[in-house]
């Protein structure tokens, strides 16, 4: 129907349909926001991601959006992601079934990340042309991100982003990072912290800081967080870790950063008029 034959109240290019006397607006595409980092420093790696997925406000549940694959002393590969969660576990399964059937090339037998991430990039390609045509058909999107970062023996560590269409960008030493999901809120304390010689420690903190700040202001963001670090050239996964809503060393990184923060803007010089 052209835009002039809408109804008064409903917004233009929203579509509608008329049944008997009434509108009925159909709902906007269903967004699964979550939030995800991942940092890649001298010292190794630090992955961390949310697990609140959610298609509306009374629709909020839980979901693991990390995933491991690793062979020590050979590999570790760390994936998280954010976006439809159907397509993002359909293309996870993918990937794990070529390694349970040894379908080459796998994720197991590749021989440098990128392959790792072209591995991941046509995978959901192919989830995204099976099932995005049947998603659109209920106004669904169908869209979904990774980000894959890891080592494997004879190569140095590498972390890439990957795109809803497949393609994807290698980070770099000038920005050795990247967020999808929600990435507004917790960026500015990622760009002060995080440097190619950040030690890890200071990058688990300033990684759970931006969560903290994440979820301050945007409660389609929320715990439990997973977290996984990696020291570089160990080829096995150093530490990973679970923050839930009775964590107390995350209660307490969060009230000692709202403090912090609070005692920093108390001494800023204030402004004067000329």
């Amino acid at each position: 129907m052209n835009d002039e034959n809408v109804p008064l109240g409903v917004p233009l290019g929203l579509p509608f349909c008329w049944c008997s006397a009434m509108f009925v607006i159909f709902p906007e595409p269903i967004f699964a926001m979550t939030y995800c980092v991942a940092t890649m420093i001298d010292a190794g790696f630090v992955f961390a991601s949310d697990s609140r997925t959610n298609a509306g406000v009374d629709n909020i549940s839980t979901f693991r959006k990390m995933k491991i694959f690793e062979q020590p002393g050979e590999r570790v590969l760390m994936i998280v992601n954010s976006g439809n969660l159907a397509v993002t576990q359909a293309t996870i399964n993918h990937l794990e079934q070529a390694i349970r059937r040894n379908t080459e090339p796998h994720l197991m037998s590749v021989q440098s990340m990128y392959d790792v991430a072209e591995l991941i990039g046509a995978s959901l390609r192919e989830v995204r042309h099976r099932d995005g045509p049947f998603l659109m058909e209920n106004n669904i999107d169908s869209g979904a991100n990774f980000i894959v970062g890891g080592q494997i023996a004879g190569e140095a560590q590498r972390l890439f982003m990957i795109y809803a269409e497949g393609n994807f960008i290698e980070a770099m030493p000038e920005v050795p990072y990247f967020q999808i999901g929600e990435v507004k809120y917790g960026k500015p304390i990622i760009d002060r912290v995080i440097a190619a010689g950040t030690s890890l420690d200071d990058a688990i903190k300033c990684v759970l800081v931006s969560f903290d700040s994440t979820m301050r202001s945007n409660l389609t963001v929320g715990l439990p967080i997973d977290l996984a670090c990696y020291e570089r050239d160990t080829l096995r996964l150093s530490h990973s870790r679970r923050f839930d809503e009775n964590d107390s060393y995350m209660h307490t990184l969060s009230q000692s950063w709202n403090e912090g923060v609070r005692r920093a803007f108390a001494q800023l010089p204030n402004f004067e008029w000329n």
